[in-house]
């Protein structure tokens, strides 16, 4: 059975496991022990409601409860750059024309800047390769926006994810090797490793502060400006399904897209609706029908549960939900569900 908690101290060397596994690109979770334990303690403190809601950090995983392994981790930033400063490249258009000389051209242009500060973030999902399976991706990623839905008032009204930015098979990213590695003595693998360490804003501070005409970069820097890692593109192609939009911002590192929606505006938050849980001793087993999947969170906050359950076990009032199943999501007849399709349902 697969389960969306938050993280505790217990997790912490799985997610140890997990990070030596994320391989390029994925900053938010670098393999360094001491950075990922106070993430852990961040995210404990965070769910406990020990730090002002605007700085929390939330944590979840994904655990395999037949094997009690975490294979999965994703999380949620309640507001970026409040700490340290948040930067990106905002994509416009320069233009210079001249009508004497019949001379009208329209230039891309990168310019720094802090826009999304304040923003909620989406972040730090990463799955078991051997896990990509059974919609355990779509449950891991979409299970932060009923968390979003039930806690409104303790994030953002618009929400962001960073994609990772397109790099090549030997790891190497275009963009980088363009742009960052001309202010920066180190190779992309390096700088990858500090910026899960440090943050990227010890990058902006070193890079230049004025537009960056894109013509300036190479063709193949140019040609990944807005594009995501091969890995990646599924987890694009569903948030765009669930309501979000790339509006020009881009990574200042390796100049993956930063993709946004207002958070009432997302799928899940929009499509979501309560109903009473009726835990059932022998549920009926669907053979046939209706055999879609739908996410049910418990709505607690600082114990925080989802699952997926089959569309048969929706009732008009109520959702049956299995012995075992309710012990995981910590329910009893009667507690208040929410649930949503686990994809948009066709019409």
């Amino acid at each position: 059975m697969m389960v969306i908690r938050p993280i505790n101290k217990s997790d912490f060397a799985d997610l140890c496991h997990l990070a030596k596994n994320t391989g390029f690109g994925v900053t938010s979770l670098p393999d360094n022990p001491n950075l990922l334990q106070t993430k852990i303690d961040k995210a404990e403190k965070a769910f406990a409601k020990k730090v002002d809601a605007p700085h929390a950090k939330y944590l979840f995983v994904l655990e395999d409860t037949d094997t009690s392994k975490v294979v999965g981790v994703c999380g949620i930033e309640a507001q970026v750059g409040l700490e340290d400063v948040w930067y990106n490249y905002r994509i416009s258009t320069t233009v210079n024309a001249s009508i004497e000389l019949g001379v009208h051209n329209q230039t891309p242009t990168l310019y720094l800047t802090n826009d999304l500060t304040g923003c909620t973030e989406v972040c730090s999902l990463f799955l078991q390769s051997n896990y990509r399976k059974n919609s355990n991706g779509l449950l891991l990623s979409k299970s932060r926006f009923l968390f979003l839905a039930d806690f409104p008032e303790m994030f953002s009204e618009k929400v962001f994810a960073e994609m990772r930015g397109y790099s090549d098979e030997q790891g190497q990213s275009p963009f980088w090797e363009s742009l960052g590695k001309k202010f920066f003595t180190m190779e992309f693998s390096r700088a990858d490793y500090l910026t899960g360490v440090e943050g990227k804003s010890f990058i902006a501070e070193l890079m230049p502060k004025y537009p960056i005409y894109l013509p300036f970069l190479s063709e193949e820097a140019q040609k990944v400006v807005g594009h995501v890692h091969a890995d990646t593109e599924p987890a694009r192609a569903m948030l765009e399904t669930e309501g979000f939009n790339f509006n020009g911002f881009i990574d200042i590192f390796d100049g993956g897209p930063a993709i946004e929606a207002f958070v009432n505006n997302i799928r899940v938050v929009r499509e979501s609706f309560k109903r009473h849980a009726q835990v059932v001793k022998n549920p009926k087993v669907v053979t046939g029908g209706d055999s879609s999947l739908y996410l049910v969170s418990n709505r607690l906050f600082s114990d925080f549960r989802v699952a997926l359950v089959p569309g048969a076990s929706i009732r008009q009032d109520t959702i049956d939900i299995p012995v075992e199943l309710a012990e995981q999501l910590k329910v009893c007849s009667g507690d208040v569900l929410r649930a949503v399709s686990l994809r948009e349902m066709k019409r």
